[in-house]
């Protein structure tokens, strides 16, 4: 989910130590002394300060911070040190911190550095991921951006005092703390162990995926392998067409239960369950699902014990939802979430999907009292214009050039799941083939950027379908070894308790049973071009 990367501090049994400026050698393992180190300041930016604290390791455990989830706990964890780097842009009246955490045992490093990614409006996470990283021998990296650590509150940041939006805290939370974050982190990593970074990668799904997509367009030498999942590119049209049940509820004066619209959507995975050869309760390819929302007018369902009969109007609401957000005169503007897609977050009744109400009130139209609830068709598509010409070029993160980053030779991978119920999936087959347009077609395109949409799996992992198992490893063997991912694979528990394995195929193609072998099985199935 877009909140499902918890800002949590470490552990505050954590404590730091005493900081030095060796390596001190025992035994078989050396031990860098986790002191602060000389930092050279990204172009454009000045040096505030930078602190150092070592963590002893052992299991790391994080403190509730809700609404967000709770990580689990982390065991196994290496000692690391955490250096904090406070950036400032002089004119920008910022202050941007940059967390590197580093394995302390010179040996537990790789030589790789992964960057991390935010969720919503939270540039980094200072916690899980970063921990998660240096376990598996990394110097990880993020960023706060300078807007501070809610996913989910601009308030603080947004405007200025006279009302305007902060444009330079916008541009950092776009793009240049991310390219920041680059320099920085990779500078820190040679002063500490006087040995350069070998690998540079970008992991990050969400906003953590569309600030992936700004580097390999903005930035396409900082990282030479790019992890973007579920990514919210298109910010300036995804952000406001996200708003558009809302819209629709309004002027349709039909406000359906989520009993109600779910029922919607059982319908449509029974109608298409089965167009991949197998019933598993999933729309393998929605693209190929034109159940018509009009075929369940008159069912009965039952909604928290009451009988209710669906209506003419409210299939013509979820037809409307399923299609998109469209102009006054007719014209498509963006993409609404797959058939199958939980209504739960874009289409609660009332309840506007808080990264597009913020977006609205707060960039769009600078009102922080402004009502989402009541727009109507004509002032919702002005309000999607608005946002196009105003953020496009600062928060778009969709210029399909990427020919720089080919050169550079990084590769990029993508997964989004076709079930995502935030970030409609059809967002990121747009700028996929956009690329593929401007850059020579599928098999040009395949040779540094692959797509992969993944059957039945909900916004940055979750749902029935079988989840990424090792998408980053299998990023590492491309970069490292020019293994390029046929397929990815995936795999969850069915209903049964049994295994489920799938190798997802890449985008444009389809994963269609044999005819033969076990249904749950991957070597059951081959990829197709439908």
């Amino acid at each position: 989910m877009l909140m499902a990367a918890a800002i949590v501090p470490l552990s505050a049994a954590l404590a730091p130590t005493a900081a030095g400026a060796a390596v001190h050698h025992g035994g078989d393992a050396a031990t860098t002394v986790c002191s602060a180190v000389p930092v050279s300041a990204p172009s454009g930016a000045k040096v505030e300060s930078v602190r150092a604290a070592a963590h002893a390791g052992g299991t790391v455990s994080f403190p509730d911070a809700p609404p967000l989830p709770t990580p689990a706990p982390i065991t196994d964890v290496p000692a690391w040190c955490d250096i904090t780097v406070t950036l400032t842009h002089p004119g920008a009246n910022d202050h941007v911190n940059v967390k590197i955490s580093l394995p302390q045992d010179p040996h537990r490093w790789t030589g790789r550095f992964q960057a991390t990614g935010g969720s919503a409006y939270l540039a980094g996470d200072f916690g899980a991921p970063l921990v998660t990283a240096v376990k598996a021998g990394y110097v990880a990296a993020a960023t706060d951006a300078g807007v501070g650590t809610s996913p989910i509150d601009v308030s603080g940041w947004a405007l200025t005092a006279d009302g305007e939006v902060n444009t330079p805290l916008l541009k950092n939370f776009a793009s240049r703390s991310l390219h920041d974050m680059a320099v920085v982190g990779k500078d820190v990593a040679l002063k500490f162990y006087g040995s350069p970074v070998r690998y540079a990668y970008w992991n990050g799904c969400s906003t953590g995926g569309r600030q992936g997509f700004a580097e390999a367009q903005d930035h396409p030498d900082d990282f030479q392998g790019i992890l973007a999942d579920a990514p919210a590119t298109n910010w300036d049209r995804f952000a406001v067409a996200t708003l558009w049940p809302q819209v629709v509820f309004n002027e349709e004066k039909t406000y359906p239960t989520q009993c109600e619209l779910e029922a919607f959507n059982t319908a449509a995975v029974k109608a298409c369950d089965g167009l991949d050869g197998v019933k598993d309760g999933i729309i393998d390819d929605p693209r190929s699902c034109h159940w018509d929302a009009r075929r369940l007018i008159g069912t009965k369902v039952l909604c928290e014990g009451k009988e209710i009969t669906i209506s003419a109007a409210v299939a013509d609401v979820v037809d409307k939802i399923w299609a998109g957000p469209v102009s006054p005169d007719g014209e498509k503007l963006w993409y609404g979430p797959n058939q199958g897609a939980s209504f739960s977050y874009l289409a609660q009744v009332g309840m506007p999907f808080f990264v597009a109400d913020s977006w609205v009130k707060y960039f769009v139209e600078k009102d922080p009292q402004f009502d989402t609830t009541t727009l109507t068709y004509r002032r919702f598509a002005q309000i999607f214009r608005q946002s196009q010409r105003d953020f496009n070029g600062i928060i778009g993160t969709d210029d399909p050039d990427l020919s720089a980053f080919r050169k550079a030779g990084g590769k990029l991978l993508s997964w989004h799941g076709q079930a995502d119920e935030l970030v409609p999936t059809q967002g990121s087959v747009d700028y996929r083939e956009r690329v593929d347009r401007l850059m020579g077609g599928d098999k040009k395109v395949d040779d540094f950027y692959r797509l992969f949409l993944l059957p039945g799996v909900t916004h940055c992992g979750g749902g029935p379908g079988p989840q990424p198992t090792d998408a980053l490893g299998a990023l590492v063997k491309w970069v490292e070894r020019g293994q390029a991912p046929a397929t990815l694979a995936a795999a969850t528990t069915g209903a049964d308790g049994r295994p489920v394995t799938r190798d997802v195929c890449r985008y444009p193609q389809v994963a269609r049973y044999t005819g033969h072998g076990d249904p749950a099985a991957a070597s059951s199935y081959r990829c197709m071009t439908t």
